[in-house]
């Protein structure tokens, strides 16, 4: 490795370290190699992220994102126009996993919904949102931790584990979300159960409101059980991590299931020693023989 492909992993490493205190951690359970490739993906993910939650009027923002797509581009074709110091990095990482460059591209997009549209009418349109913004990230991981290529199967189970990791976000930040002028709950869900987006940006959630976060759980449970079965198609050094970032996020739904939804009044979040205990429990499964888990249905 030469000095500019080093000194670009440890930029990327350095931006994992100090911004992805939920996920960092988990990078340990993985060889150098692919920890490397996934400080790499974090950092273009997180400077994805970034562009969109800058100060700044929209125009600004959508012309650095197609600044951004440009230079994701000629980094991936080995260019290297732009000036991200991460990318080395990441073209050194696309090259090694053979990751489709379309995945990052598509990230992009989904952010770049955050900044065109404020709000979703149905459930597919919200779909599409999840899928580009965190499906695709979890497709992306696949390719650095390594998986079973034959068929479409790993990529379902991904895609499916993408989007309940993603409602389980929205339900968690609604409040968060609402103040900023962000409603990702479907307005035809907020009309059946008679919400009102101003009830989100509330300090209790009434019996409406709970109804509403209820069936946005269950959703969100239903496809995590979709998602059931992925770990046979991960390649045994990836599925630690799978396991312990899937868990982490399904143990944070259970949490707010059982605190009756009270996500309005502050963030609902896991203790550290929960979050060790997952992890813990995740290091156990590269070494467990995997068993086959019968096919769900995908709809």
């Amino acid at each position: 490795m030469n000095r500019e492909l080093k000194a670009s992993y440890r930029h990327c490493v350095g931006v994992a370290r100090r911004e992805a205190r939920n996920f960092y951690p988990t990078f340990w359970l993985l060889p150098p190699e692919k920890r490397r490739g996934m400080c790499a993906l974090y950092a273009f993910m997180r400077k994805t992220d970034d562009i969109a939650d800058d100060e700044g009027d929209d125009d600004a923002k959508r012309a650095a994102l197609d600044a951004w797509s440009h230079e994701l581009t000629s980094t991936a074709t080995g260019r290297f126009e732009g000036s991200w110091p991460g990318r080395f990095a990441l073209a050194d990482c696309i090259a090694r996993h053979q990751m489709p460059a379309d995945l990052l591209a598509a990230t992009i997009k989904g952010v770049r919904m955050d900044v065109d549209r404020r709000k979703y009418q149905t459930f597919d349109d919200l779909y599409d949102y999840c899928y580009h913004v965190a499906s695709v990230v979890g497709i992306a991981c696949l390719y650095v931790w390594g998986f079973d290529r034959t068929g479409d199967s790993a990529i379902r189970r991904a895609e499916a584990c993408g989007i309940a990791l993603q409602l389980t976000n929205i339900l968690r930040d609604v409040r968060e979300d609402a103040d900023r002028g962000r409603v990702y709950l479907p307005a035809d869900d907020l009309d059946r159960f008679g919400v009102s987006v101003d009830e989100l940006r509330g300090d209790r959630p009434g019996d409406k409101a709970r109804s509403l976060f209820a069936f946005e759980a269950d959703r969100a449970y239903s496809y995590y059980e979709r998602a059931r079965g992925l770990d046979r198609f991960v390649d045994p050094v990836g599925r630690p991590i799978l396991r312990a970032i899937s868990g982490v996020y399904r143990a944070l739904l259970d949490e707010i299931r059982a605190r009756d939804y009270e996500v309005l009044k502050g963030k609902i979040s896991l203790s550290r020693g929960r979050k060790l205990l997952i992890l813990a429990r995740s290091l156990g499964t590269r070494f467990q023989r995997v068993q086959t888990a019968a096919e769900p249905e995908f709809g």
